[in-house]
């Protein structure tokens, strides 16, 4: 099935090139910059909470501030921004978005969640227990923001009902810098209670920033290794721009060589193309989203002849890409770590 938003441009999903919006980022830094940004959780929507009438205030990535008379702690989030929250220290009560699979196993989306332990209003894109919703007596209601000031993944028929039973909090994750993007739920988290001090934050900041300069040195010594990140369908090959993504603008920076794609479509963001024409893309190493409902490599394999026939795949270099991880610094360590380990292992075979 596909769900069309005449707003927004087709994009390889959960299921199918369909649902709105992407991860993106802003402009280039230096690898200084970079880490820098690393340090400063600050982000440019500005911290509204507390004050003197006692009630809690958040200024979010709209410039709108939420506001409840305390703390909120019935908390509901789209599943990869209460993952990030989780990271940070603070729970949520409730969940929407890719949660669990179809086996009844943790989606990737939900990191480290106990999915056991939620209320899921919804498990895919169109979905949202409206009602449910409403029986939480929720106080917040938080989620990720791919083109402002539209609330990601709130179905367009309910969102106002939605949004009239408690106040919304958008968090960019497009358009902004990965880094950005993570000190804003760092933020978020702190108006929320939550020790950023604590050593389980601290220290998975610090792996993260020594994941960055991992990546940086592993970049310098395999310059010339071409990457492309790809997201598959039955019907299309989608080739990503680098640029366009919020994980992959931010590997660039850190010295990672991505191809190009020469026909990105008119909003940017993915190049489409037919299973039979997609020998010209040549990389060294290939990166596949592994989003639930995405075709896998494994799948690929059996299924696609020209894709065995990419030299990336001859090589066995084929590597996943969690193009949707939730923004927190222990959410994308782990991930820069893997793609270093690739590239270091990885061979040229595109001349």
């Amino acid at each position: 099935m596909l769900i069309r938003d005449s707003r927004f441009r087709p994009r390889p999903d959960v299921a199918h090139p369909s649902r709105r919006g992407l991860l993106a980022a802003g402009g280039a830094l230096g690898l200084g910059a970079v880490l820098a940004a690393c340090g400063d959780d600050s982000g440019s929507g500005g911290t509204d909470s507390g004050g003197t009438d006692g009630g809690w205030r958040f200024k979010d990535d709209r410039g709108e501030v939420a506001r409840v008379d305390r703390t909120p702690e019935r908390i509901v989030g789209y599943v990869a921004s209460a993952a990030a929250l989780h990271d940070f220290g603070v729970e949520c009560t409730g969940v929407f978005g890719p949660t669990t699979t179809p086996d009844g196993g943790r989606d990737l989306q939900a990191g480290d969640l106990d999915v056991d332990g939620l209320t899921v209003l919804g498990n895919a894109y169109g979905q949202f227990n409206v009602e449910k919703y409403a029986s939480l007596r929720p106080e917040l209601l938080v989620t990720n923001m791919q083109e402002p000031p539209v609330l990601w993944y709130l179905p367009e028929e309910s969102t106002e009902e939605i949004t009239s039973l408690a106040p919304a909090v958008g968090i960019r994750t497009s358009g902004t810098t990965l880094t950005k993007a993570i000190g804003r739920y760092a933020d978020l988290a702190a108006a929320l209670g939550a020790d950023l001090g604590a050593d389980k934050v601290v220290r998975a900041k610090s792996r993260f920033e020594k994941a960055a300069q991992t990546l940086t040195r592993t970049a310098g010594d395999r310059r010339g290794l071409k990457v492309l990140a790809v997201s598959a369908s039955a019907e299309m090959l989608y080739a990503a721009v680098a640029e366009d993504f919020g994980d992959l603008r931010y590997y660039k920076e850190l010295g990672v060589e991505f191809v190009t794609p020469g026909k990105p479509g008119e909003r940017g963001f993915w190049e489409e193309s037919s299973w039979e024409t997609i020998d010209r893309f040549e990389a060294d190493v290939i990166m596949v989203d592994r989003r639930t409902g995405n075709l896998q490599p494994d799948q690929l394999a059996e299924s696609k002849p020209t894709w065995r026939r990419l030299p990336a795949v001859a090589a066995g270099q084929v590597i996943p890409w969690q193009s949707e991880a939730h923004h927190s610094y222990a959410g994308h360590a782990p991930l820069i770590e893997a793609l270093a380990d690739a590239l270091r292992d990885a061979k040229q075979v595109i001349r």
